[in-house]
């Protein structure tokens, strides 16, 4: 009698990857933030009674729907039911649309609190040349006025490996053109054939308007700014002969 082969669900293949887990490195989930509850009002209220609350903030006790609908009417403006989950439900009379206009002010300050703060990606190598070099760290001072971390890596080939002091100069002119702008979160490291280093904006440092800036003396022009502040270009340390 010849045995049973374990029976394998359809769409695995041995050594294969499961189809919906092919393409979910590449996808990123994103939660909708939480929408503002919608209000009823007016006729869309369902309650028999209702407690009600004048225009005003007083209280006016429970009353009938139909009651308190002709009181908001009488005022020109609205029944809205503010509390539904009591018994009965709270509702007050006010003007929806105003009332619409500042929820939505109160959810977009909310938001604007709620920074979304991202880690990026700048990436060097040990014989990079000036210009590239330049046009890295423009990057990486764009990223961090946005708000973001940036991740700094130095990407070593070959016997490149054998002089990781040739990254460590790199990541020393990167602080360098950076300045104060920029504060170091985690220490340059090896992670294998990267050195990685990652900095955060310094929320400390305010940049001064083009107005500020200016100066009586021009002879001090080029002394004004930040105390501290490196030179505006260093000298990119030149890769030595492998």
């Amino acid at each position: 009698m010849m045995a049973s082969r374990p029976i394998r669900p359809q769409g695995h293949r041995h050594g294969g990857t499961h189809p919906l887990a092919q393409h979910h490195h590449a996808r990123e989930l994103v939660i909708a933030p939480p929408t503002q509850p919608e209000h009823r009002f007016n006729e869309r209220i369902r309650a028999r009674d209702v407690r009600l609350i004048g225009a005003d903030g007083t209280q006016l006790g429970i009353k009938a729907l139909p009651e308190a609908l002709q009181l908001a009417r009488q005022q020109d403006l609205d029944l809205v039911e503010v509390a539904p989950m009591a018994n009965p439900p709270v509702c007050r009379i006010m003007d929806y649309g105003k009332f619409r206009y500042e929820e939505s002010q109160k959810a977009k300050e909310s938001r604007k609190k709620n920074v979304q703060v991202s880690i990026k990606e700048v990436r060097f190598r040990p014989k990079i040349g000036k210009g590239d070099f330049d046009t890295k760290v423009r990057h990486l001072q764009q990223f961090l006025g946005e708000g973001h971390k940036v991740k700094v890596i130095l990407q070593f080939r070959g016997r490149e490996m054998a002089h990781p002091e040739l990254g460590s100069k790199i990541l020393d002119a990167v602080l360098s053109q950076v300045g104060p702008a920029a504060k170091v979160e985690t220490q340059a490291r090896l992670e294998g054939r990267n050195m990685t280093m990652v900095l955060a904006p310094d929320k400390k440092i305010v940049p001064k308007k083009p107005t500020e800036a200016r100066s009586d003396k021009p002879a001090d022009a080029a002394t004004d700014g930040v105390a501290g502040t490196a030179p505006a270009e260093p000298a990119v340390p030149a890769a030595d002969p492998a």
